[in-house]
């Protein structure tokens, strides 16, 4: 396989040389049609000289004179008089080569005043006189031995000047098409520096405005996503390993306790009591990170189709409050729109509902009374659903912080159990879904903001 600078001179010189060919045959062929119209103005005086001479003089002095008209005579000329009356040439001024014209009385016939006519090298111009009351032809013919021998010379000028042009172009074509792509070597060795060690370097590029420099910066976008997604994948390894290794100890504590001796059965039920909690919160970390990985995943292998928004509210409402019966959620509809389509959205359903269900498990959480206040907008191409609760409000200072995985607030971390996954999939249903989610926070209040796009074959 070629590489990029081979490719380019080769198409390149391909390109010129073709352009350099196609301008060669041009000139070629012009100056070959120039010197046969050179040559048969030379047959038109050679003949109106000679039809001058033989019908003024007798055939000997015609004999004697005819190549006197032109001190340069044409090469193998020959000139002869074909009488239509008597049907033969009557005159020639090289006898011995009289039979050469006679291919050319056959088709004397079909012409009127003046014929030309090309045998190979031989060009041959006849002309039609009337004198002394009968028809005759003038036929003189020769070859332009001159202008052949210059297009012959032409030609090996022009093959010569195409080799050498070629070969040139070639070496020029190397040289450019190496300058234009030494920066991708320069690039090539910097992003060898960049991995494995100095993942927070990038590429740099002097000329940030063409093709290469734009090519730079998409790839150093795509290394701060590659940065992110390894400091994230960190930062998950090291929260799940802590998450998991906590309740793992405690089970194992409890259970080695347990067998130490024989104990009442009060003491077993509660121990086993104690073990079906811890297994209840492993059960729910692997339910979350289950979660996180679905919805992390390439958008498009999700499967995507109308949704209708306000119906998936009602249905995600049911389910949090028969898994949490303490939990309220108070839904909202002002100015509920009478076209069906302003309430469908294009996504996944079961993402969908994993981000609400988050959503209003956060809301009634961390809430005064357990409740949240849910409010349910369609505006046009976006729908908007604002939760509100009302209770501790967050830090500014966590408020950057919140949508990334196991982070959790130094406020609330010692006080409601948790995880500090459940924003994290919110913030990545919401990108999948191209919407967006926003947090404002005050010391007793705390309201999200989702907006997701109507479903665009709806035309709102």
């Amino acid at each position: 396989m070629l590489n990029i600078r081979t490719r380019l001179t080769l198409q390149f010189m391909g390109l010129v040389t073709a352009m350099l060919l196609l301008f060669s045959v041009g000139v070629f062929v012009f100056s070959k049609l120039y010197l046969e119209k050179r040559f048969f103005k030379r047959l038109q005086d050679r003949a109106v000289a000679a039809s001058t001479l033989l019908f003024e003089l007798t055939d000997a002095e015609a004999s004697s004179r005819i190549n006197l008209t032109d001190q340069e005579p044409l090469p193998d000329e020959t000139i002869s008089v074909y009488s239509e009356k008597l049907g033969r040439l009557i005159f020639s001024t090289n006898p011995t080569r009289d039979n050469s014209h006679a291919p050319f009385i056959p088709k004397l016939k079909s012409a009127r005043k003046q014929l030309y006519l090309r045998d190979g090298d031989t060009q041959l111009l006849a002309v039609h006189l009337v004198a002394r009351g009968s028809g005759n032809w003038v036929l003189i013919s020769g070859i332009d031995r001159n202008g052949l021998a210059a297009l012959a010379d032409l030609q090996r000028i022009l093959l010569v000047m195409v080799a050498v042009g070629a070969l040139l172009l070639s070496l020029a074509g190397w040289v450019f098409a190496g300058q234009a792509l030494a920066p991708m070597s320069g690039i090539i060795r910097q992003v060898n520096t960049i991995f494995p060690a100095n993942v927070a370097r990038r590429v740099n590029y002097a000329n940030p405005d063409d093709e290469i420099g734009t090519l730079v910066e998409t790839f150093n976008r795509l290394l701060d996503r590659v940065e992110q997604t390894l400091v994230t994948q960190k930062i998950f390894v090291a929260n799940v390993s802590h998450e998991l290794k906590n309740p793992l100890t405690k089970i194992r504590s409890q259970i080695d306790v347990a067998l130490l001796k024989e104990r009442p059965s009060v003491v077993y039920q509660d121990t086993l009591g104690s073990l079906r909690d811890d297994i209840g919160s492993l059960t729910e970390l692997t339910n979350t990170l289950l979660s996180l990985a679905s919805v992390g995943i390439d958008g498009q292998s999700l499967p995507m189709a109308s949704v209708r928004l306000d119906e998936l509210l009602w249905a995600v409402k049911m389910q949090v409050q028969k898994w949490q019966p303490d939990y309220r959620i108070e839904l909202a509809f002002p100015d509920f729109p009478d076209d069906e389509a302003a309430l469908l959205v294009h996504g996944n359903e079961a993402a969908l509902k994993i981000l609400l269900i988050n959503l209003f498990d956060n809301a009634c959480k961390f809430s005064a009374d357990q409740t949240a206040q849910v409010t349910f907008r369609a505006t046009g191409s976006v729908i908007r659903i604002d939760v509100v609760n009302a209770g501790a409000g967050i830090p500014p200072a966590d408020l950057p912080h919140i949508f990334k995985p196991f982070y959790r607030s130094n406020a609330t971390a010692s006080s409601r159990p948790g995880h500090g996954v459940g924003l994290a999939i919110v913030a990545q249903v919401v990108q999948l879904h191209q919407g967006t989610i926003a947090v404002e926070s005050t010391a007793d209040r705390t309201a999200f903001r989702l907006e997701l796009p109507v479903a665009p074959e709806n035309g709102v």
